[in-house]
């Protein structure tokens, strides 16, 4: 049975997701590859890995960059768990098509790994990405065969809904885009979370100071 958690930044949601989960021993697969191509202080990706170590998560790093399919597929067989950052939603699709890990991906998945997400993590979930250019750099992925994600959810996470880094991207086209959009969205503050098991789902809200 397939089992998510998709957030829109895991550091501000872990502690509730703590208790969803016996962490402790499970070893955790802390796939950066999105944020790869991102700039400057990337405090929020340490952050989300020093919540899943706090967590009780035996944590590896690992990247989809430069890999093959067999590679990917006998990296992430050992993980309990499969984490994938926040970044560039285009860029990591772009790498998951290179080293066409889709199916590997889902098959892990669908066999009972956890798949843990956040921001571009949560969005690559869905069925597709497209509506995120208004968010996301699409120039960082020039070799895209498509937009379509995982296909985990029928819906579509969009992150950070509320946080004034974001209101310019939201306000600006992130809206329009989705409006006539063919799948169903959801927006996630920064403490909510969306826990899938199998075919449903339900938005978790985590209380904060």
């Amino acid at each position: 049975m397939k089992r998510l958690f998709l957030a829109s930044a895991v550091s501000e949601v872990a502690s509730d997701i703590a208790k969803k989960i016996d962490c402790k021993g499970l070893k955790l697969a802390f796939i950066m590859t999105a944020s790869e191509v991102e700039k400057g202080d990337l405090w929020w990706l340490r952050a989300d890995r020093e919540a899943l170590v706090k967590m009780g998560f035996n944590l590896f790093d690992h990247t989809l960059t430069n890999k093959t399919k067999s590679d990917v597929k006998k990296d992430l067989e050992k993980a309990d768990v499969l984490f994938f950052s926040g970044g560039n939603t285009f860029y990591l699709l772009q790498k998951i098509q290179e080293s066409d890990s889709a199916e590997v991906i889902k098959k892990f998945v669908e066999g009972g790994k956890i798949y843990i997400g956040s921001s571009a993590g949560s969005l690559i979930a869905g069925p597709d990405i497209y509506p995120v250019r208004f968010a996301d750099d699409i120039k960082m992925a020039s070799k895209l065969k498509n937009y379509k994600g995982f296909g985990f959810v029928d819906f579509m996470v969009l992150p950070h809904w509320g946080h004034e880094d974001f209101k310019k991207a939201y306000l600006d086209g992130l809206i329009k885009s989705i409006y006539n959009n063919e799948h169903k969205t959801i927006l996630l503050t920064n403490y909510q979370y969306i826990e899938v098991n199998g075919d449903t789902y339900k938005v978790e809200e985590v209380k904060h100071s």
